[in-house]
């Protein structure tokens, strides 16, 4: 994800910080980070040391160029550090308040939240996002615990915490293969719940080669950027192209005709961004990347979260200035090869603007023409993005007459008829969500 509204034009970073790690109590089939844990065979305790989450906030606050500064809290699953450790975030941020506005936001499967977790979300504004599927049987299908048993009922309570509490959460719903057979089914449970703010995250993870297996992993790494990888094996829970964009096209012909403005997903407003000329807030549809990184509970900085890997690693917080190491990232070719090597069939798309070719993880797949370095699910990006211009076009115009774009709902039943209002002073017409941030996606989960 990206930061916008950057103070003097210089554009903010992103550090997702993973605290605690890899370290989680459940173990999904679908997750890539649990295997992270060897990467650190010194380690007895992966907690993130009092010096080491000082040195960060006092780091991030100095290198971020935004009014806002937001730090977002990953894992693993980060409840397992206990509240104790999150109020020692909040009073480690306290003297930088007076610089900047400062917003925690937490990524959490759900299981452990109880009273005294939400009163203290509550009481210090954290936004959580939260783990979540679908209904119980596509949820649990994936998502279960050390034991093998499905999670959807204790994440369920979690959710019913938050809303008591009125705390502000979205959910982030994984997309595997068998989730995308069933689109509307997944929609309208999160409405059904009263969870008005959804980001879907398609899974995309490789069989391990023979590098991989070398450093004791058990999922492929990342395509490099500037060569094709001989793996492109995937797993048996990776949602394919054309499902999933009929999954995203679905959805989006319900939500366009009953929920624009009441429902925000952000997959939909990511693509009303595009089309309006503005840059992408999520790093995976950017024209380059590498402002986005990660960072382990030892202070270790890695290019990005997918990229957690040894020859990725730009040093430590505790030894290296952040906004250096961002910097080298970018310099040293990670952010500029996202756009450098897009396939000759990329760069003549129609839809280019919408996703300027996916994750640099994922460009594994062969163009139609035998040129390598094609995102896996181009396919489904470009019958989405193609299938939806009709509405795009018309909430653009909807936006330009500084009318709402929930007005698309009446143009779905006829034609588009638009009387130019007035222009109100101060007024900013999208589809609701810009307020509000996702933990970056393509995190884990």
């Amino acid at each position: 994800m990206t930061n916008a509204s950057a103070v003097g034009g210089k554009p903010g970073i992103h550090v997702l910080a993973k605290p605690i790690g890899a370290v989680c109590d459940i173990a999904c089939d679908y997750c890539f980070y649990l295997e992270k844990r060897a990467l650190f065979p010194g380690s007895e305790q992966f907690k993130m040391p009092e010096a080491v989450l000082a040195k960060y906030i006092e780091e991030y606050v100095a290198a971020q160029s935004t009014p806002v500064v937001e730090f977002v809290w990953h894992g693993g699953e980060p409840t397992l550090l206990g509240i104790d450790f999150f109020r020692r975030v909040v009073e480690l941020q306290q003297p930088f308040r007076a610089q900047r506005e400062i917003r925690n936001v937490l990524q959490t499967n759900g299981l452990h939240l109880n009273d005294e977790w939400c009163r203290f979300f509550k009481q210090n504004d954290f936004f959580i996002g939260i783990s979540l599927d679908g209904p119980q049987a596509i949820h649990d299908r994936y998502r279960k615990d050390r034991h093998g048993a499905g999670t959807f009922e204790r994440v369920m309570a979690g959710v019913r915490l938050l809303q008591h509490h009125g705390i502000e959460f979205n959910a982030l719903a994984c997309v595997g293969r068998g989730t995308a057979q069933h689109p509307l089914e997944v929609y309208r449970f999160f409405k059904a719940a009263g969870i008005n703010f959804v980001q879907f995250t398609p899974i995309v993870e490789r069989e391990p080669d023979a590098e991989t297996k070398a450093i004791k992993l058990w999922l492929a790494r990342p395509s490099v950027l500037d060569r094709q990888e001989p793996n492109a094996r995937v797993t048996p829970w990776t949602v394919e192209p054309g499902a999933y964009g009929d999954f995203l096209i679905a959805i989006y012909e319900e939500w366009v005709r009953n929920d624009v403005g009441s429902v925000f997903v952000m997959n939909f407003e990511w693509a009303l961004t595009a089309w309006l000329g503005e840059p992408s807030p999520v790093c995976i549809f950017a024209k380059q990347c590498g402002r986005a990184v990660a960072m382990e509970h030892d202070g270790s900085v890695f290019a990005c979260d997918h990229y957690v890997y040894p020859e990725y690693r730009l040093g430590n917080v505790m030894s290296d200035s952040l906004e250096a190491m961002v910097d080298r990232s970018v310099a040293s070719g990670f952010g500029p090869h996202k756009e450098a090597t897009l396939p000759q069939y990329c760069r003549t798309c129609e839809v280019k603007e919408a996703c300027w070719g996916g994750c640099p993880k994922h460009r594994f797949a062969m163009t139609p023409d035998g040129e390598p370095g094609l995102h896996y699910l181009c396919a489904g990006y470009k019958k989405f993005f193609k299938h939806i211009r009709k509405y795009l076009r018309a909430m653009a115009t909807l936006i330009e007459n500084d009318l709402p774009a929930s007005a698309v709902m009446e143009a779905t039943k006829g034609p588009l008829i638009i009387t130019k209002a007035p222009p109100r002073e101060g007024s900013a017409v999208t589809m609701g969500m810009n307020a509000k941030a996702s933990p970056p996606s393509g995190g884990s989960v």
